[in-house]
């Protein structure tokens, strides 16, 4: 059975095709990657006969099935369409992140789009058009990444076709992206990214070691990996939360902005030996590739979008006894204005 050793660090992204905001041809990009995505699936059961999939993709679309039906069933998260068609014409991740920060300051640009509200990444359907947009950012001295995302989700507006990518991703990776892009569909809040990703995040990891508990008892290999993902996500939680507030009193001080740029790049340096030695205990190396092409506040605050507040969730999460119980809570306490960390927190 294969285990993928190589987790992905950025989860998945959201489309959303409405013709307003960024512009008709963004837009009109978007809808095209979309469409060309959903009008070219076909169904599972189609892709089982006739499609050209090794038996280990096709182990891994049964995984898919199970995963979802657990997710539905025993978490509580929403029925839906997605995942029961296949993309069978490339292999390439489906999309393109574009994330941006000002160089002195833990800050995110944002992009405005109707319904979701603010967002902190820009998506493109390939990469060269990701890549022209990171131009045009790095022109305005800003901090920016271009990553990969191996899933997205619509949030329900269309079913999610799978794409080939994820059929190359081990077994508990492929569950905690399935379960990630679910708990998406299951509880948004417009423009709070963070409690978005962050909550996606909590599901994924502690809904797939769930999974293999369940599936093939705890003390089988992939439940322990499944484990392991979560304990090494609460490492790297702690360690990515220490270097932004060391950061985050270095941009407050009164030094001046060249100053600031100096001594962020001792503070990256000093990151980047920490992590050295925090990597030799990793098991499941799912952040391996940590800052392996540099830091810059860009990628830092992109991570910080899905991993820095991992603890609040596991409380929460410990708090309610199940994750079927905790988004009946979210969701209620979601539909009162005020930041959702906050009044996370006001409740542990």
């Amino acid at each position: 059975m294969m285990i993928k050793k190589v987790f992905r660090l950025f989860a998945p992204a959201f489309v959303l095709l409405s013709l307003t905001g960024c512009g008709m041809g963004y837009y009109m990009h978007l809808a095209y990657g979309q469409l060309r995505l959903v009008w070219g699936a076909v169904p599972v059961e189609e892709a089982v006969k006739e499609g050209p999939l090794s038996s280990e993709e096709l182990e891994q679309l049964q995984l898919i099935g199970a995963v979802k039906k657990f997710g539905e069933q025993e978490l509580g998260l929403k029925s839906t369409g997605s995942y029961e068609t296949v993309y069978l014409k490339s292999r390439q991740n489906p999309l393109y992140t574009v994330s941006a920060s000002p160089k002195d300051r833990l800050a995110r640009v944002t992009w405005w789009f109707p319904i979701v509200g603010e967002m902190p990444y820009i998506g493109f359907f390939d990469v060269e058009s990701a890549n022209e947009r990171k131009e045009k950012l790095l022109k305005q001295d800003l901090d920016v990444i271009v990553s990969k995302a191996n899933a997205y989700s619509t949030l329900g507006w269309f079913n999610d076709p799978v794409t080939l990518n994820l059929l190359d991703a081990g077994d508990v990776e492929l569950a905690q992206i399935i379960l990630h892009e679910m708990t998406h569909t299951t509880l948004y809040v417009k423009g709070q990214g963070e409690f978005n990703e962050g909550i996606a995040m909590l599901v994924g990891l502690a809904g797939a070691a769930r999974f293999f508990e369940q599936r093939h008892g705890p003390a089988h290999a992939l439940a322990i990996e499944a484990r392991q993902a979560v304990e090494e996500e609460r490492g790297f939680s702690s360690f990515l939360d220490s270097i932004l507030k060391r950061l985050e009193e270095l941009y407050g001080s009164s030094l001046g902005y060249e100053e600031k740029l100096a001594r962020r790049e001792a503070t990256f340096s000093a990151a980047l030996e920490e992590f050295n030695i925090l990597k030799k205990d990793l098991h499941v190396q799912r952040y391996i590739r940590f800052g392996s092409s540099g830091l810059n506040n860009a990628y830092l605050m992109s991570l910080a979008l899905y991993h820095r507040h991992f603890s609040l969730f596991e409380a929460m999460l410990s708090r309610e006894g199940s994750v079927r119980n905790m988004l009946a809570t979210l969701r209620h306490i979601s539909e009162e204005e005020g930041n959702m960390l906050s009044k996370m927190r006001s409740r542990l």
